[in-house]
């Protein structure tokens, strides 16, 4: 990160961050946290995270489990804290990324259509956003009923945003580098999420054994699925900066007076 100065106290830079670096420490933060969860839980508090409902054997726990017991918890909501605010701000630069592309397209219904997808798709990530901070601080263990319905919550948003963030691509950037990546990881965390449902009615209604391991199993993949669609901003944005400074009325204007990070 560099800071650069315009000459003059009307034109100035203060600061600048890559966007791609704050969304790759953004993602980095949940997946090296859930790492520390599960090893630590798994070495020093078996007990704890392999207690299922029907009580029989288990050798995978979820990540509710590993994110439930104390001290991890604490871990995982600071992080989740830490985590929100760049992704409430990377929703927002998706917004006026596609905002300004359809604002210059000409075809009335392509615009129409692709207005609503945007506006769909941004209120989408907000909702998942929200309920990522409701199933992390509403844990499993405090309020089982609240968090379950919270996190039926997330998948469904979570899905229906890589849904119309496809929809949406394929629309107006059809030959973007991530576009490949989304649908492909759409399409892991859907077949996942059926495991998910699948194994959960098996272990909730018959108590299989194993039955438990396999949708935590299911979890993990959606959770890596999820991070990696999000993470995809890094081929969309590979050298746009975020800045703060003062009489920089245009993008061009930023442009001309960064250095490269």
């Amino acid at each position: 990160m560099e800071l650069n100065n315009v000459g003059s106290n009307k034109n100035s830079i203060y600061i600048a961050i890559s966007l791609r670096k704050l969304c790759l420490v953004t993602v980095s933060l949940p997946l090296v946290t859930l790492l520390v969860c599960f090893i630590t839980g798994y070495i020093f508090q078996q007990d704890d995270i392999h207690e299922t409902h029907c009580r029989v054997y288990n050798v995978l726990p979820s990540i509710s489990a590993i994110t439930g017991i104390s001290p991890q918890r604490y871990l995982w909501r600071v992080t989740i804290a830490l985590h929100i605010g760049p992704r409430l701000l990377i929703a927002s630069v998706y917004y006026s990324y596609y905002y300004n592309i359809l604002k210059a397209i000409e075809d009335v219904t392509l615009k129409i259509k692709g207005s609503r997808l945007l506006n769909l798709c941004y209120w989408l990530n907000i909702a998942e956003v929200a309920t990522l901070c409701g199933v992390t601080y509403i844990s499993n263990r405090e309020n089982y009923s609240v968090h379950e319905k919270i996190f039926i919550g997330f998948m469904i948003s979570s899905l229906t945003y890589m849904l119309t963030a496809v929809r949406l691509g394929r629309l107006v950037t059809p030959d973007a580098p991530s576009l490949q990546y989304k649908q492909a990881l759409f399409v892991t965390s859907l077949i996942s999420t059926i495991g998910l449902i699948v194994f959960f009615l098996k272990h909730r209604l018959l108590c299989h054994d194993l039955a438990f391991s396999w949708f935590s199993l299911c979890e993990y993949v959606i959770a890596s699925a999820n991070m990696g669609f999000h993470v995809t901003v890094v081929l969309d944005f590979p050298k746009e900066q975020l800045v703060v400074g003062n009489g920089l009325p245009t993008i061009k204007a930023v442009s001309y007076v960064m250095q490269p990070l």
